[in-house]
């Protein structure tokens, strides 16, 4: 018993040890914190792009160059907290993932994001409006009173007659 005990202890400690090993450790020039608008742009289209990584008032060098734009530059927005940029992508541009790059001014801190380059523009959502001409009106539609009228004195007398049926039928006094 004593020796599992032991033999469990030693396994979970080993895995334990192995996890801290193999945990990554991220620096203070990671990616992954441009924010770009559109994500996604055809040929041509303008990007903008906006970061907080550089501080209150920082501002950043940006590099589109992987699109084909070339270099731009950030600077703190009215707020104070981002620093704002924009680029135009070249009509040239293939379609494809592009990554771009911003360094911030103090420190050099380097953050990236990410562009998708399409041929077909992104479509906004379109809502319909109005309403389905199927044919099949209702009684609330702003439809003829005359014509609304007649259809419920029409299933009126219908539901009368078909009482009267069932209740004939059940006298068994037949059809």
């Amino acid at each position: 018993m004593r020796r599992t005990a032991r033999l469990l202890t030693g396994t979970a400690l080993a895995v334990g040890a192995v996890g801290l090993v193999v945990t990554p450790a991220y620096g203070g020039d990671g990616g992954g914190e441009l924010e770009v608008y559109p994500s996604s742009v055809v040929p041509g289209g303008q990007v903008r792009v906006n970061t907080a990584a550089c501080g209150d008032g920082g501002s950043a060098a940006g590099d589109a160059s992987a699109v084909g734009a070339g270099d731009f530059t950030l600077v703190p927005g009215s707020d104070e907290q981002d620093a704002l940029g924009k680029f135009r992508v070249p009509p040239s541009a293939q379609p494809g993932t592009y990554e771009i790059v911003a360094a911030c001014a103090e420190g050099g801190r380097r953050v990236t994001g990410d562009l998708v380059v399409t041929l077909t523009a992104p479509r906004e959502q379109v809502h319909p409006r109005g309403s389905v001409k199927t044919g099949v009106g209702g009684a609330l539609d702003g439809s003829d009173p005359v014509q609304t009228a007649a259809g419920v004195a029409a299933l009126a007398v219908a539901a009368a007659g078909g009482t009267w049926l069932l209740h004939r039928r059940a006298r068994g006094d037949g059809i």
